[in-house]
């Protein structure tokens, strides 16, 4: 399977939950190790747990090394103020993250990529954006960085 079957398979997972959780996007998640799929998640109801983390949970040290496909960027700090999705790629020990989509919200904004490539983790940016974004037309983040200058 092709990086882009394995964002396909995150956006169908994503709009399985569209119109489910709250006011936090669908965001699906797949984690592929040496080809193989490893694990998958999606935006839980009402938006908790996020994609990533569905995604991490009983896959443990099997992520280090591997690849995370995501729909949308992985937030850089939690409004909860638990470890945020780039925080638990980072632990993780993933050796790259591709999103297909930017996340304005303050809780992203180019801050959860920056904190993968701080923590030296390969991120690729824009992968089928062009699918991806279907998913957002309606996401518009209570918050955004433009809202807070």
């Amino acid at each position: 399977m092709t990086d882009a079957d394995h964002m396909r398979r995150a956006i169908a997972l994503a709009r399985a939950q569209l119109g489910r959780t709250g006011g936090n996007p669908a965001v699906g998640c797949v984690i592929v190790r040496d080809g193989i799929v490893i694990g998958e998640g999606a935006t839980a109801d009402g938006g908790r747990p996020h994609a990533e983390e569905l995604a991490l949970d009983g896959v443990h040290e099997g992520a280090r090394g591997a690849t995370a496909f995501v729909t949308l960027e992985p937030c850089a700090v939690r409004s909860s103020g638990g470890s945020s999705c780039s925080e638990r790629l980072v632990a993780a020990g993933v050796a790259r993250v591709v999103f297909a989509c930017a996340d304005l919200s303050v809780f992203a904004a180019g801050q959860g990529a920056q904190k993968l490539i701080s923590a030296g983790i390969n991120v690729d940016q824009g992968l089928i954006e062009f699918e991806a974004r279907t998913l957002y037309v309606d996401y518009v983040p209570a918050k955004t960085i433009e809202s807070r200058r």
